[in-house]
């Protein structure tokens, strides 16, 4: 293994606590990594790693090492970029939404894995905000306001959301035309990953953001099951547009209070500001955004061969 592989390698191992971890990233053996660090510690003649049965930390050397190492392999990567035929390569792992990540980046994928043929890529799949450092994630995509001051953010579009129901829910509660009109209405209660508490629906009034809410009979954590339970008729739900344009084509949900829509989401995509933008997460990034040339989130057109 050559000194600019060894330096990926125990970035990894830093970041991921981890040898194990690190290896299965870098798909090499354990016996590997270890023995790399190894290497590394006899030839400065210092000691990196503090080891326990548990988790691996640098020592004081060892976060010195980390940062130069993080400086050297954005040099590197920088240069290689600035050649026109060199493209990125090596393991990239995101994690996305699962309803974001089926509906719009899923279709998509197979060009953009055409196109960036070295890169091997991991997707997970969450709304949590991960510990991008700590879990070995390269970049995440969320939506909403996010304020983590240990990231950088950049904002890639924005999503329309809308109150929606079914028609069987609306013959038996009837069709609210205001806000006051919701008294005797009942909502689906989508619990934040962020606080553990329901969200309020939202809506603006006059350009003035209210919130309220309304009795629920269930409380649950999946966007998907959320629109499902909608369907079926028991209660009111808040989702982003693009999630539902099958639903109200095919009427099988309808649109309430058009007139007072929530505010629309931010989708953002977020990196740790101590890897910086690597050209693996940036060419991923571009992609991204390149799918929302308006800067609005919406559903893929389909197309018939």
């Amino acid at each position: 293994m050559d000194r600019l592989d060894a330096m990926r390698l125990y970035t990894r191992v830093v970041e991921r606590r981890s040898f194990t971890l690190a290896a299965q990233d870098l798909r090499l053996p354990r016996s590997t990594a270890t023995d790399a660090v190894r290497q590394i510690e006899a030839r400065l003649g210092v000691r990196l790693l503090q080891r326990t049965t548990r988790v691996v930390s640098p020592t004081h050397d060892g976060e010195a090492y980390y940062q130069r190492c993080l400086a050297i392999l954005a040099d590197v990567e920088a240069a290689e970029e600035s050649f026109g035929d060199v493209k990125p390569r090596g393991p990239l792992r995101i994690d996305v939404h699962g309803t974001l990540l089926r509906r719009l980046l899923v279709p998509s994928l197979p060009k953009f894995l055409a196109q960036y043929p070295d890169l091997q890529l991991h997707i997970g799949e969450g709304d949590r905000l991960v510990d991008l450092v700590r879990e070995g994630v390269d970049c995440v995509i969320r939506a909403g306001d996010l304020r983590d001051s240990s990231m950088i953010a950049r904002q890639i579009a924005t999503m329309d959301e809308m109150t929606v129901a079914s028609p069987a829910y609306l013959r038996k509660h009837g069709t609210p035309h205001g806000i006051a009109d919701l008294s005797g209405h009942r909502m689906i209660g989508f619990v934040s990953s962020a606080t553990g508490h329901v969200l309020p629906l939202e809506f603006m009034v006059k350009g003035r953001r209210e919130t309220l809410t309304l009795p629920v009979s269930i409380t649950l954590t999946g966007s998907e099951t959320s629109i499902e339970l909608a369907r079926l008729g028991l209660g009111l739900v808040q989702t982003p547009r693009y999630h539902v344009e099958a639903d109200l084509k095919a009427g099988r949900l309808v649109e309430v209070l058009a007139k007072f829509p929530p505010s629309s989401t931010l989708l953002s995509v977020l990196y740790p500001q101590s890897r910086g933008l690597s050209p693996r997460v940036r060419v991923f990034i571009d992609w991204v955004t390149g799918m929302f040339p308006h800067g609005k989130v919406r559903a893929p057109q389909r197309v018939t061969p």
